[in-house]
């Protein structure tokens, strides 16, 4: 639905649907006079209804003039990121795709570039124009990457990824954007952490959990 709100009237002057589920605010994005909004459809365990994704762009009346669909099918989407004429999405079963996707025509989105790495980023934030950060997991443990999209093409990795080793590690930044925070300034990022961990020394077995906070340099 689209929502006129002026001198405290209220009215609905549009509205559209698109097929699939949303996964979060970062999958909607009004940029100029379209709408982007980028869903999933299908379930990644059904080979009746497996798991697909789309891209839509829709006017200001909220009808669809261009779409991308399809991509990347039996996965999910698990983050996504508008920055003006292009949308960064991660999807994930067993790989993490990270897709550069082209949307400076709204009638005919495309796939710039994809880069497959092991793990998936359950969150996208801009560095600059041509390098986006990912929080994610890898086998249980957070991950934090830097993608280097300089070459749309064919997107890197810029540096090698950082795990937080343990048995299991996580971050509330993964579900929780405000718990992201990056000051571009000092080059810092900041995230809460919390760690399982275990030791074995000889005959004894120790296991412990810790809670706080990463620093990192960017």
């Amino acid at each position: 639905y689209r929502v006129h709100i002026r001198d405290g009237e209220i009215e609905c002057e549009a509205k559209g649907e698109v097929p699939g589920r949303v996964l979060n605010q970062f999958s909607m994005d009004e940029y100029g006079e379209y709408f982007r909004i980028a869903t999933t459809i299908g379930q990644t365990w059904s080979p009746e209804n497996p798991s697909r994704n789309n891209l839509y762009v829709l006017n200001m009346s909220l009808g669809i003039i261009g779409s991308l669909e399809d991509l990347a099918p039996t996965e999910s989407i698990y983050s996504a990121r508008f920055m003006g004429d292009r949308c960064y999405l991660v999807t994930f079963r067993q790989v993490d795709p990270f897709f550069v996707i082209d949307l400076s025509n709204p009638f005919e989105p495309k796939v710039l570039g994809y880069l497959k790495i092991p793990g998936f980023s359950e969150y996208l934030h801009p560095y600059d124009e041509d390098h986006i950060m990912g929080v994610g997991k890898q086998d249980n443990n957070v991950k934090l990457s830097l993608f280097d999209v300089t070459n749309v093409t064919a997107p890197t990795e810029a540096v090698p990824p950082y795990i937080v080793e343990g048995e299991w590690s996580d971050s509330t930044a993964l579900t929780d954007h405000k718990a992201f925070l990056f000051d571009k300034s000092r080059q810092l990022l900041v995230i809460p952490v919390s760690i399982n961990w275990a030791e074995v020394k000889g005959d004894e077995y120790t296991k412990g959990f810790w809670q706080g906070a990463y620093v990192f340099n960017i």
